[in-house]
């Protein structure tokens, strides 16, 4: 954790980077609000790091933030920027900080995000709070982030309707969704939807022994099957896993690919309540002079963790959920 002299803050900025998530929208909402509460000025960084390279900013007040906390997305937009890689990058960005006379930054982002604000802070001198916004949900440090209940439910609501048809037809699904490098959606909405088995990149799971499961199911009556798979580095591998599975056993598997569906939408309460609360939280930080950390949640509590110890662990797959899911199918 480190600290920086707050006596003199008078303006910060916030901003939205890499992926959307739902309830982004609230954590914004909620920074603007308890920002000006604090006698603060606040001004939005446009289109992430992007507009940080461009200079692109925008005044927000009580205003600009109304009706917003049940929209997904995020109203002041996000993107990707590789050029921020570059250490004269990141100098230019500060230049355009200090020129708007921003002193501090909100970010709200996964991983990647908070490594790009870690480096401004480090290189710059530019303070920072993180808050976790990202449906994957694998931000170490933190029990969940924002947009990953709805991800989850959006997901799983989508699974019910899937099975009615399998049930109905009598077949095999794969369910595939999102998740790159993490299975904590895929885990959850498989433990949610009754799946019989959960594809994870944390811990694969041999093809054989998903044919096996579904070949007991079928002796016991069992006609039909959901299998979840998340993504990983490519998505539609869940065609690869259906034609594995046709190869070794004869069994079709119709596959349904949910993409970004999983990202849009109206943020649940969860997620609503998660980003009023870490945003509050990020601005409250800053007025302390408390800096580059990830403000998050941990057994329902508000806490702050320092962002080298963020960046550096791997939050781990709750070996349990798997063992039930088995254990239930």
């Amino acid at each position: 954790m480190a600290q920086f002299n707050s006596s003199s803050l008078k303006k910060i900025g916030v901003f939205t980077s890499g992926g959307d998530a739902p309830g982004m929208n609230a954590a914004i909402r909620s920074v603007v609000r308890a920002a000006i509460s604090s006698k603060l000025e606040i001004e939005a960084v446009l289109q992430g790091y992007k507009g940080m390279l461009k200079g692109e900013f925008a005044p927000l007040n009580l205003r600009s933030v109304a009706n917003t906390i049940q929209r997904g997305g995020t109203f002041i937009k996000t993107g990707r920027s590789p050029e921020f890689h570059q250490p004269e990058q990141r100098q230019k960005a500060a230049d355009h900080l200090r020129a708007r006379g921003i002193q501090a930054l909100v970010c709200i982002g996964g991983d990647g995000s908070f490594t790009g604000a870690h480096l401004l802070w480090k290189e710059q001198g530019i303070p920072y709070v993180g808050v976790p916004g990202t449906i994957d949900n694998d931000i170490y440090g933190t029990d969940v982030t924002i947009g990953f209940d709805t991800a989850v439910n959006t997901a799983l609501e989508a699974i019910d309707r899937i099975r009615d048809t399998a049930a109905s037809h009598d077949r095999l699904f794969i369910v595939e969704v999102m998740g790159r490098n993490s299975g904590f959606i895929a885990l959850d909405v498989g433990l949610a939807g009754g799946a019989e088995a959960v594809f994870i990149p944390e811990s694969p799971l041999p093809v054989e022994a998903v044919i096996d499961k579904i070949q007991a199911g079928v002796k016991g009556g069992k006609t039909s099957s959901i299998l979840i798979a998340a993504e990983g580095q490519k998505p539609g591998r869940a065609y690869d896993l259906a034609e594995s599975i046709r190869k070794k056993s004869g069994f079709e598997a119709k596959v349904c690919i949910l993409g970004h569906i999983q990202r849009g939408g109206a943020p649940t309460a969860a997620d609503r309540i998660l980003g009023s609360r870490l945003g509050a939280h990020a601005v409250d930080l800053l007025h302390q002079g408390v800096c580059d950390v990830m403000a998050g949640v941990r057994n329902g509590q508000l806490i702050n963790l320092d962002m080298s110890q963020c960046l550096a662990q791997r939050k781990v797959i709750p070996q349990g959920y798997l063992d039930l899911v088995d254990r239930l199918r």
